[in-house]
């Protein structure tokens, strides 16, 4: 089955980028989603609870496959950076080319890794995000790619083969990235979902849509040359490139693995966005939604806090990355939460949400104890689900009220009352208890505490308080009922709601199921690794929980489409001039205009005051962590 996962995806892409009718699009797409997460969820069900499972496979041609798809991947970079004359784009591929080269001919050669690949309870489950969450935002961008190309200029050409060619295609890289325990074939898929975001990020290929796909390609490379030091490293200093070994040997070895595991964390923090690299995030968010939803909010930028939950172990008897991985982690989280405060764009806000939540799972990776990872597990599992649920909401709505502004999502509950409640629900997911995000953010501060870190507790506090305030005006502006605008959700395509709805009961069924999650996934992956139970909420707490989260949800979808109120005037507290418009007389006898809108506080929360505060401190952290572990690297002085 993991052989499937990793190549199936990669045929349907092929097939995709033949087939130019829509309708034979539409089925090939969604029998393709439905196998993909079947076959997931299949994997998922015949291994629960399976500690490191290793698969006796290695292969020179498959070796020599993926050296050749790092190197096209640098091909391609090069040729774009010559096209568009960006010249860091062209310099770092250059580099990693090389770099790649004299690895595979010089250092790599006779490393063999007979295991090559493997799973354990965290890839399954990053497995089922991939394979049911990646799948059917495939399905839901039938519909919407269909309206997009709709508002393209008349004559232009069909792109969509491509578009969803390059979306199997990322499938496919990321099953290779969490399969893997050759880190070789791990660096293929890591380059693999980089350019595929570069690609998809330019798809309009507007000035705007170029510029901020270079800006990700670039951020990225680094990471990627970061890798790929790593890789350097292990092969000469430790003679291996099996990731097991390298945890293994790491644990035991702490101050050998200092360069590599710095190296690694260096590449993680890049691909999960975090200062100082975020800005590539909130460039991305030009891409059509569904790029969103599946690259920069459920599957890539996972990819990076995966790595680093993979080396908690280390974190945790290894200080300078570690170090690193809080410090970056946690001032991420604060500052780009309090930035979300000032945003009115809503793929804006949950675009700084994304890189804050992955800042706070980095700062558990960095903690490393296994509360940290047991709440890092979860907070994966549930931003991915309420993340993705609530992009497609958001890209659904803009195509229908013209506008992804939060201020004028006024009276959605009326104009789009389904989806205004899926909306709510993945908002309340976010931040309120009794659903899962709280829970894992409950886990999340009590293993901080354990660790006596006072700075991390206070980090969590402050940027938990800046998470409450931008929600909660979010989800202010959806409940707020006044007037009987018309219905505008009538023409939302199937396949939108398809996918709307999965990730919606995906939702309510992860919460309601969080302490089956734990028994039979998180704690059997957190046990395999550190011997001991990582659980710090106590089961009962857990039932509690899942059985509330239950009830919200059967309360905010019971009166669906049984709306029999009777239908009034608004009062406007004056003499109603224009009830459509919400004007009245005021006690001057003027005119004055009913509006509600929130409070952006831009003065104080804004870009330009917090993010360069961030980038400074972030970077003299991430330069201070390579040094410190270059003085520590055995024979270099």
């Amino acid at each position: 089955m993991l052989g499937f996962l990793i190549l199936f995806p990669l045929v349907v892409a092929a097939v995709l980028l033949a087939a130019r009718n829509n309708r034979a699009r539409n089925v090939i797409v969604g029998a393709s989603a439905l196998i993909i997460g079947l076959v997931s969820i299949g994997l998922v069900v015949a291994y629960l609870g399976a500690p490191w499972i290793s698969f006796e496979f290695s292969s020179p041609v498959v070796d020599y496959a993926c050296s050749a798809v790092t190197l096209a991947v640098g091909a391609a970079i090069v040729y774009y950076g010559i096209r568009y004359k960006n010249v860091g784009a062209l310099v770092l591929a250059v580099v990693q080319v090389v770099g790649a080269l004299v690895f595979e001919f010089v250092f790599a050669h006779g490393v063999e890794v007979p295991q090559a690949l493997y799973l354990d309870s965290l890839s399954l489950l990053m497995a089922f995000i991939i394979g049911v969450i990646g799948s059917g935002i495939c399905v839901y961008a039938l519909g919407y790619m269909e309206d997009f190309q709709k508002h393209e200029p008349e004559g232009a050409k069909d792109r969509r083969p491509v578009f969803f060619a390059l979306m199997f295609v990322f499938l496919s890289a990321m099953f290779l990235i969490v399969f893997s325990n050759n880190m070789v074939w791990m660096f293929t898929g890591w380059e693999v979902t980089t350019v595929c975001s570069f690609l998809l990020i330019a798809y309009t290929r507007t000035d705007e849509a170029i510029k901020n796909a270079f800006r990700q390609i670039i951020m990225n490379l680094l990471g990627g040359i970061g890798f790929l030091v790593a890789l350097y490293v292990c092969a000469i200093q430790i003679g291996t490139l099996s990731l097991l070994e390298f945890l293994q040997f790491g644990v035991q070895n702490p101050m050998l693995v200092v360069l590599p595991a710095t190296a690694l964390a260096f590449a993680g923090l890049t691909k999960a966005a975090q200062m100082p690299f975020h800005t590539w995030l909130l460039g991305a968010m030009v891409a059509p939604t569904p790029t969103s939803a599946l690259l920069h909010s459920s599957t890539m930028v996972k990819a990076g806090v995966f790595l680093l939950v993979k080396l908690a172990p280390i974190f945790l008897v290894c200080p300078v990355p570690s170090l690193m991985v809080i410090l970056v982690g946690g001032i991420t989280f604060t500052l780009c939460s309090f930035m979300a405060i000032s945003q009115t764009n809503a793929k804006r806000v949950l675009a700084y949400s994304t890189i804050a939540n992955l800042g706070l799972i980095a700062a558990c990776a960095g903690v490393g104890t296994p509360e940290a990872v047991w709440a890092a597990a979860f907070l994966i599992l549930f931003h991915a689900i309420a993340k993705s649920l609530l992009f497609l909401c958001v890209g659904t709505a803009e195509h229908h009220i013209g506008s992804r502004d939060i201020e004028d999502m006024d009276l959605l509950f009326e104009r789009m009352p389904r989806l205004a409640r899926f909306m709510m629900l993945g908002i309340m997911c976010m931040f309120i208890a009794p659903f899962g995000m709280l829970v894992a953010k409950w886990a999340t501060l009590v293993s901080f505490v354990d660790t006596g870190q006072v700075a991390l507790i206070l980090l969590l506090a402050f940027g938990s308080a800046a998470t409450f305030m931008f929600w909660a005006k979010w989800l202010g502006k959806l409940s707020g009922i006044a007037g009987q605008p018309e219905n505008v959700e009538t023409t939302v395509h199937k396949s939108e709601w398809a996918s709307i709805m999965l990730m919606a009961v995906l939702v309510v069924v992860g919460c309601v199921c969080l302490p089956i999650i734990s028994w039979i996934i998180v704690e059997p992956y957190v046990y395999s690794v550190f011997g001991t139970l990582g659980q710090d909420i106590a089961s009962t707490n857990l039932w509690i929980a899942s059985i509330a989260a239950a009830l919200v949800a059967i309360v905010l979808f019971a009166g669906l489409g049984r709306n029999k109120a009777k239908k009034a005037d608004i009062y406007l507290a004056g003499v109603g001039l224009d009830n459509a418009e919400r004007t009245y007389k005021n006690s001057l006898s003027g005119e004055t205009t009913a509006t509600a809108r929130n409070w952006y506080l831009e003065g104080i929360f804004g870009e330009k005051r917090i993010a360069p505060v961030g980038t400074i401190i972030c970077s003299v952290a991430i330069i201070v962590a390579f040094a410190a572990a270059a003085v520590a690297l055995p024979g270099l002085f």
